[in-house]
């Protein structure tokens, strides 16, 4: 399989999620194509009407506990058949920024990025599948249940939804790089179960 062919993956969740920064809707999804991020994606965690935590005057105003959102610590899960190359576990969640609070997160960016890739992907899981290494970022801290050197398969529990490295709220970072080396990779496209979910879509798994 070459770097151009989409790899097809299996939704790492189950429930209700929502889809944004889709590479259905722009390339790169991000606004960069550093660090391998090209056809990222993100899914944000979302109760059964499709709602994260309520917009309160707080939201407008203050940084916001990630636990008051539906998705905190829900169990994220393997996408993929392949082994575990890449861990890390220990970073603190913070608050979540919404409102006034978010233009300040904001300007924080080139600083964060300026750190490396991991002050970005916050706890994250590398799961390498012999054509590509699929990372999945901002784990909650302490919830990663897979060694480095684990065999995994799709639907094995690895570790739950968490607020750590660049993340504004709870929520799930999933890209397919090159190589394990995340700064000189090059992004890998993805679909899920065939297709790609475009921004504003829930996705029930």
């Amino acid at each position: 399989m070459s770097p151009a062919e989409p790899i097809d993956l299996k939704y790492p969740f189950v429930g209700n999620w929502l889809v944004l920064n889709s590479p259905a809707n722009r390339v790169p999804s991000h606004g960069t194509s550093a660090f391998g991020s090209s056809y990222a994606i993100d899914f944000v965690p979302v109760n059964s009407v499709g709602r994260s935590a309520p917009f309160t005057l707080r939201s407008l105003t203050l940084p916001e506990p990630p636990e008051n959102f539906p998705g905190f610590g829900r169990t994220i899960l393997s996408p993929v058949i392949g082994i575990v190359v890449a861990r890390l576990d220990t970073v603190p969640d913070h608050f979540a920024y919404r409102g006034l609070p978010s233009l300040g997160y904001v300007l924080g960016q080139k600083k964060r990025s300026s750190a490396g890739w991991a002050a970005l992907a916050g706890n994250h899981v590398g799961i390498d599948i012999g054509t590509a290494v699929i990372f999945l970022c901002h784990l909650k801290q302490g919830s990663i249940r897979v060694p480095v050197g684990a065999r995994v398969r799709p639907g094995d529990p690895i570790a739950r939804c968490g607020n750590t490295g660049n993340s504004t709220e709870p929520h799930l970072h999933l890209q397919a790089i090159s190589s394990l080396v995340v700064e000189r990779a090059q992004a890998v496209p993805i679909t899920f179960q065939g297709a790609l979910p475009s921004n504003g879509e829930i996705v029930l798994a």
